[in-house]
């Protein structure tokens, strides 16, 4: 049934082809009756505003993938035309995705492609469904070792963007988008990479993540609706929740190598990484007099491929001149978290790669981001603020369900959790920093992260680090960062950078090693 609202989304824009291609022949034939008058260009792509922040609203949890604004479709018109695009591979590279974009008719095909090559002191091998090495350090985090380092900066993609005129200023808007790790080339899948681990002990173990991205082709994004600068834009189908959409913006170390908040989605999840998509997600925004305003609710539960039963989320921001602010809050219900069995507790008679372990709970919290544009000095001064309060779930489901990832389920009994939090958890996470232009195509940006959690075990703590006895007990994580970005042209840029992560009390309890420093090394291709 999940597979029916990204199938249906792609039925959905290539529905619109045909007509696209008789709007651009009445284009064409309005081109050669007019060859004398002169188009407004830039007032006429003022109505397409609101469509074009949509469109840059679809990208990764860290760092976003352009969606180019402008309608394809009126690519027949001279002024819409920039000569020379595809006359060699190095003219393409040269030019930006905005001015010469792949596309035809209403549809503009996009993609952003991140590899690199680093170091970690403490880390664990690739996994083939992941996204990322462990660039922060985790529970099997173990040796020191050279490694391939994908999507450090941002998140490989490939998708398709649909923006067609309607009537008056009401455009048909569309993304399919999907995440996929550059040097194993499959769709990120983080249930799979984590049943990947299930007949493995954690010290054997490769990289594997809890994750919204389960091997769907839509895995980032995959939603239809309509815009209109006045009325705002609505949408339906798999969508970024809006505190994933915002987070990036605010983050001085926007990556996901070097920025604490970039690497896990527990934040913009407000307690639950599978949290920051909804696969059917009813999304309406709006920007009325300056401010900006989000709603956002789910449409069903766990057997439409969601990771909770219930999820809403709602937003509210400003520009104060150079001043930006956002505040966000959001709660979801029943909210599903996954881990590996790590050889140890895996059911008889069950396949090992299609059963997971989970923990579910009742998850909310908000998001309250600033920042702050120095003209005169080309720097940008950050300021954010995270909590959220996670308790025990509202309902049981004591033979199980469906998980995000088709063909992974959890079947419930020993298996699944459901009184974790008879103590709430909170967590308060709180970063500042800075990005300085050196250049208009060199920037450097540096971050400071500290994530505190409260004492949630039921029984007195003992130990300290990663011999504290119990998960639940307080503890923190923190970290510092370091960012070069160079971007010789316009779509392509070479970035180095370093984090520096350390883990304490009940979140470092069952690691080997508390810290670790990833310096990478990688390029981006945006296309």
């Amino acid at each position: 049934m999940k597979r029916l609202i990204s199938v249906a989304i792609l039925g959905g824009l290539v529905a619109c082809a045909a007509s696209a291609a008789d709007a651009q022949t009445k284009f064409a034939d309005a081109q050669n009756n007019l060859s004398g008058v002169q188009i407004d260009t830039p007032g006429f792509q003022n109505k397409f505003a609101v469509a074009d922040q949509l469109a840059q609203n679809v990208q990764e949890q860290v760092s976003p993938t352009y969606v180019p604004p402008n309608p394809p479709f009126l690519a027949s018109l001279p002024s819409f035309s920039k000569p020379g695009c595809f006359d060699s591979v190095w003219t393409y590279l040269k030019s930006s995705v905005k001015d010469c974009p792949l596309s035809w008719g209403p549809f503009t095909f996009y993609g952003n492609l991140d590899g690199g090559y680093g170091w970690s002191q403490f880390g664990a091998p690739l996994g083939r469904s992941a996204d990322k090495a462990n660039y922060f350090i985790q529970k099997n985090s173990r040796d020191r070792h050279w490694l391939w380092s994908p999507n450090a900066a941002s998140t490989s993609v490939a998708g398709i963007a649909l923006e067609q005129k309607l009537q008056g200023e009401w455009n048909l808007i569309g993304v399919v988008e999907g995440g996929f790790n550059p040097y194993s080339l499959m769709l990120i899948n983080g249930p799979r990479s984590l049943a990947d681990n299930n007949l493995v002990a954690q010290r054997n173990q490769r990289t594997a993540f809890d994750s919204s991205r389960a091997g769907q082709i839509d895995n980032s994004q995959g939603y239809i609706g309509a815009s209109n600068p006045i009325y705002g834009t609505l949408t339906f189908g798999r969508t970024n929740s809006l505190s994933q959409s915002a987070i990036g913006a605010f983050d001085p170390v926007q990556s996901i190598a070097f920025s604490q908040i970039g690497f896990s989605g527990v934040y913009a999840g407000f307690g639950a990484s599978p949290e920051t998509r909804i696969n059917t997600a009813l999304t309406y925004r709006l920007t009325y007099q300056g401010i900006r305003l989000g709603a956002q609710m789910q449409v069903g539960g766990y057997s439409l491929g969601n990771a909770a039963t219930n999820e809403y989320q709602v937003q509210v921001g400003t520009d104060l001149g150079n001043f930006s602010f956002d505040a966000i809050a959001g709660y979801a219900k029943n909210a599903v978290t996954l881990s590996s069995f790590s050889n140890s507790g895996l059911p008889v008679g069950f396949d090992p790669n299609s059963v997971l372990k989970a923990t579910l709970s009742d998850t909310g919290g908000f998001a309250l981001l600033s920042r702050y544009n120095w003209k005169p000095y080309n720097l940008k001064l950050y300021l954010g603020y995270i909590y959220s309060h996670t308790t025990d779930p509202s309902d049981s489901f004591p033979n199980g369900f469906p998980t995000v990832a088709s063909g992974i389920i959890n079947i419930g009994g020993s298996t699944l959790t459901s009184n974790n939090f008879g103590i709430p958890r909170d967590l308060n996470t709180v970063w500042t920093g800075a990005k300085y232009a050196l250049r208009p195509n060199i920037d450097l940006a540096g971050g400071v992260y500290f994530e505190h959690q409260n004492d949630f075990n039921p029984v007195a703590c003992t130990g300290s680090g990663v011999n504290t006895s119990n998960a639940r007990c307080a503890g923190n994580r923190w970290s510092f960062s370091f960012l070069v970005d160079y971007r010789p042209i316009p779509r392509l840029s070479l970035y180095g950078g370093v984090m520096l992560s350390k883990v304490s009390g009940g979140i470092a309890a069952g690691f080997f090693h508390d810290q670790n420093i990833d310096p990478t090394v990688g390029v981006r291709i945006r296309f």
